[in-house]
Protein backbone atom coordinates (compact mmCIF):
# COMPACT_ATOMS: atom_id res chain seq x y z
CA UNK A 1 0.00 0.00 0.00
CA UNK A 2 1.28 3.45 -0.94
CA UNK A 3 1.64 5.87 1.97
CA UNK A 4 1.14 9.56 1.12
CA UNK A 5 1.53 12.28 3.76
CA UNK A 6 0.14 15.77 3.14
CA UNK A 7 1.93 18.26 5.40
CA UNK A 8 0.56 21.80 5.30
CA UNK A 9 -0.07 25.06 7.06
CA UNK A 10 -3.36 26.92 6.71
CA UNK A 11 -3.68 30.42 8.07
CA UNK A 12 -7.38 31.08 7.59
CA UNK A 13 -8.84 27.66 6.72
CA UNK A 14 -8.85 27.90 2.92
CA UNK A 15 -5.65 25.91 2.42
CA UNK A 16 -6.90 23.14 4.74
CA UNK A 17 -9.76 22.60 2.26
CA UNK A 18 -7.18 22.19 -0.50
CA UNK A 19 -5.12 19.84 1.69
CA UNK A 20 -8.18 17.71 2.38
CA UNK A 21 -8.84 17.43 -1.37
CA UNK A 22 -5.25 16.39 -2.11
CA UNK A 23 -5.39 13.83 0.71
CA UNK A 24 -8.75 12.53 -0.53
CA UNK A 25 -7.36 11.96 -4.02
CA UNK A 26 -4.19 10.33 -2.68
CA UNK A 27 -5.88 8.44 0.15
CA UNK A 28 -3.29 10.27 2.24
CA UNK A 29 -2.71 11.28 5.82
CA UNK A 30 -3.10 14.95 6.78
CA UNK A 31 -0.42 16.58 8.92
CA UNK A 32 -1.30 20.11 9.95
CA UNK A 33 1.53 22.45 10.91
CA UNK A 34 0.28 24.37 13.94
CA UNK A 35 0.10 28.14 14.41
CA UNK A 36 3.60 28.08 15.93
CA UNK A 37 5.11 26.19 12.97
CA UNK A 38 5.39 22.83 14.72
CA UNK A 39 4.38 19.23 14.19
CA UNK A 40 4.59 16.40 16.72
CA UNK A 41 7.26 13.70 16.92
CA UNK A 42 4.71 11.12 15.78
CA UNK A 43 3.92 13.30 12.74
CA UNK A 44 7.64 13.43 11.88
CA UNK A 45 7.60 9.62 12.05
CA UNK A 46 4.66 9.53 9.62
CA UNK A 47 6.62 11.71 7.19
CA UNK A 48 9.70 9.52 7.53
CA UNK A 49 7.64 6.38 6.82
CA UNK A 50 5.72 7.91 3.89
CA UNK A 51 6.42 6.95 0.28
CA UNK A 52 5.33 10.43 -0.85
CA UNK A 53 5.19 13.82 0.84
CA UNK A 54 3.00 16.64 -0.43
CA UNK A 55 3.75 20.15 0.85
CA UNK A 56 1.07 22.82 1.22
CA UNK A 57 0.98 26.44 2.31
CA UNK A 58 -0.88 29.61 1.50
CA UNK A 59 1.18 32.09 -0.47
CA UNK A 60 1.93 35.05 1.78
CA UNK A 61 4.03 37.92 0.45
CA UNK A 62 5.24 35.80 -2.48
CA UNK A 63 6.24 32.61 -0.67
CA UNK A 64 5.29 30.09 2.02
CA UNK A 65 3.98 31.12 5.44
CA UNK A 66 6.55 31.53 8.20
CA UNK A 67 5.02 28.48 9.88
CA UNK A 68 5.77 26.32 6.85
CA UNK A 69 9.29 27.79 6.64
CA UNK A 70 9.89 26.84 10.28
CA UNK A 71 8.79 23.28 9.48
CA UNK A 72 11.09 23.22 6.43
CA UNK A 73 14.04 24.46 8.49
CA UNK A 74 13.30 21.79 11.11
CA UNK A 75 13.67 19.13 8.37
CA UNK A 76 17.40 19.93 8.08
CA UNK A 77 18.42 16.99 10.30
CA UNK A 78 16.43 14.69 8.00
CA UNK A 79 18.11 16.36 5.02
CA UNK A 80 21.56 15.82 6.55
CA UNK A 81 20.93 12.08 6.80
CA UNK A 82 19.16 12.01 3.40
CA UNK A 83 16.25 10.15 5.05
CA UNK A 84 13.77 11.40 2.44
CA UNK A 85 15.96 10.55 -0.56
CA UNK A 86 14.00 9.14 -3.51
CA UNK A 87 10.60 9.90 -1.97
CA UNK A 88 7.96 11.32 -4.29
CA UNK A 89 7.05 14.97 -3.64
CA UNK A 90 4.41 17.44 -4.73
CA UNK A 91 2.98 20.73 -3.55
CA UNK A 92 -0.03 23.03 -3.52
CA UNK A 93 -0.83 26.60 -2.59
CA UNK A 94 -3.62 29.16 -2.36
CA UNK A 95 -3.68 32.95 -2.54
CA UNK A 96 -6.30 35.67 -2.78
CA UNK A 97 -5.43 36.82 -6.29
CA UNK A 98 -5.36 34.87 -9.53
CA UNK A 99 -1.58 35.04 -9.83
CA UNK A 100 -0.59 36.08 -6.34
CA UNK A 101 2.97 34.87 -6.96
CA UNK A 102 1.84 31.32 -6.20
CA UNK A 103 4.51 29.92 -8.51
CA UNK A 104 7.16 31.26 -6.12
CA UNK A 105 5.64 29.11 -3.38
CA UNK A 106 5.61 26.03 -5.61
CA UNK A 107 9.22 26.77 -6.56
CA UNK A 108 10.09 26.88 -2.85
CA UNK A 109 8.47 23.45 -2.38
CA UNK A 110 10.27 22.09 -5.44
CA UNK A 111 13.62 23.35 -4.14
CA UNK A 112 12.97 21.84 -0.70
CA UNK A 113 12.07 18.50 -2.31
CA UNK A 114 15.20 18.58 -4.47
CA UNK A 115 17.36 19.36 -1.43
CA UNK A 116 15.90 16.24 0.14
CA UNK A 117 16.90 14.36 -3.06
CA UNK A 118 13.27 13.71 -3.90
CA UNK A 119 11.34 13.20 -7.12
CA UNK A 120 8.81 15.90 -8.01
CA UNK A 121 5.40 15.22 -9.57
CA UNK A 122 3.53 17.94 -11.47
CA UNK A 123 -0.22 18.09 -11.97
CA UNK A 124 -0.38 16.33 -15.33
CA UNK A 125 -3.49 18.45 -16.02
CA UNK A 126 -4.13 20.57 -19.06
CA UNK A 127 -5.08 24.17 -18.24
CA UNK A 128 -8.64 25.29 -18.78
CA UNK A 129 -7.77 28.15 -21.10
CA UNK A 130 -10.36 28.25 -23.90
CA UNK A 131 -12.91 31.06 -24.31
CA UNK A 132 -15.55 28.62 -23.11
CA UNK A 133 -13.69 28.00 -19.82
CA UNK A 134 -15.56 28.60 -16.58
CA UNK A 135 -14.01 29.57 -13.25
CA UNK A 136 -15.01 26.25 -11.67
CA UNK A 137 -13.28 24.16 -14.37
CA UNK A 138 -10.39 21.86 -13.41
CA UNK A 139 -7.02 23.64 -13.51
CA UNK A 140 -8.53 27.00 -14.39
CA UNK A 141 -5.61 28.69 -12.62
CA UNK A 142 -3.39 26.82 -15.11
CA UNK A 143 -0.54 25.28 -13.14
CA UNK A 144 1.62 22.39 -14.27
CA UNK A 145 4.08 22.46 -11.36
CA UNK A 146 1.58 21.80 -8.56
CA UNK A 147 -1.99 22.54 -7.55
CA UNK A 148 -2.89 26.21 -7.33
CA UNK A 149 -6.05 27.60 -5.81
CA UNK A 150 -7.42 31.15 -5.75
CA UNK A 151 -9.77 32.29 -3.02
CA UNK A 152 -10.84 35.94 -2.66
CA UNK A 153 -9.54 37.51 0.57
CA UNK A 154 -13.05 38.08 1.89
CA UNK A 155 -14.37 34.60 1.01
CA UNK A 156 -15.33 32.13 3.72
CA UNK A 157 -13.93 28.60 3.75
CA UNK A 158 -17.28 27.45 2.37
CA UNK A 159 -16.72 29.60 -0.72
CA UNK A 160 -13.55 27.84 -1.91
CA UNK A 161 -13.84 27.19 -5.64
CA UNK A 162 -15.08 23.68 -6.49
CA UNK A 163 -12.89 23.46 -9.61
CA UNK A 164 -9.78 24.27 -7.58
CA UNK A 165 -10.71 21.58 -5.06
CA UNK A 166 -11.25 19.07 -7.86
CA UNK A 167 -7.86 20.06 -9.30
CA UNK A 168 -6.31 19.31 -5.89
CA UNK A 169 -8.12 15.95 -5.66
CA UNK A 170 -6.95 14.91 -9.14
CA UNK A 171 -3.42 16.00 -8.27
CA UNK A 172 -3.54 13.81 -5.16
CA UNK A 173 -4.68 10.87 -7.31
CA UNK A 174 -1.76 11.43 -9.67
CA UNK A 175 0.77 11.59 -6.84
CA UNK A 176 -0.55 8.29 -5.44
CA UNK A 177 -0.46 6.67 -8.88
CA UNK A 178 3.10 7.80 -9.65
CA UNK A 179 4.22 6.76 -6.17
CA UNK A 180 2.71 3.33 -6.67
CA UNK A 181 4.53 2.97 -10.00
CA UNK A 182 7.85 3.88 -8.37
CA UNK A 183 7.30 1.39 -5.54
CA UNK A 184 6.79 -1.44 -8.07
CA UNK A 185 9.98 -0.72 -9.98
Amino acid sequence: MTKVAVVFHSGYGHTVKQAESVAKGANGILISIDAEGNITDSQWEILNAADAIVFGSPTYMGTVSWQFKKFADASSKIWYGQQWKDKIFGGFTNSATMNGDKHSTLHYFFTLAMQHSGIWVGTGLMPSNAKSAKRDDVNYVGSSAGAMMQTPSDASTEEVNSGDLETARLYGERIAKITSQFKRS
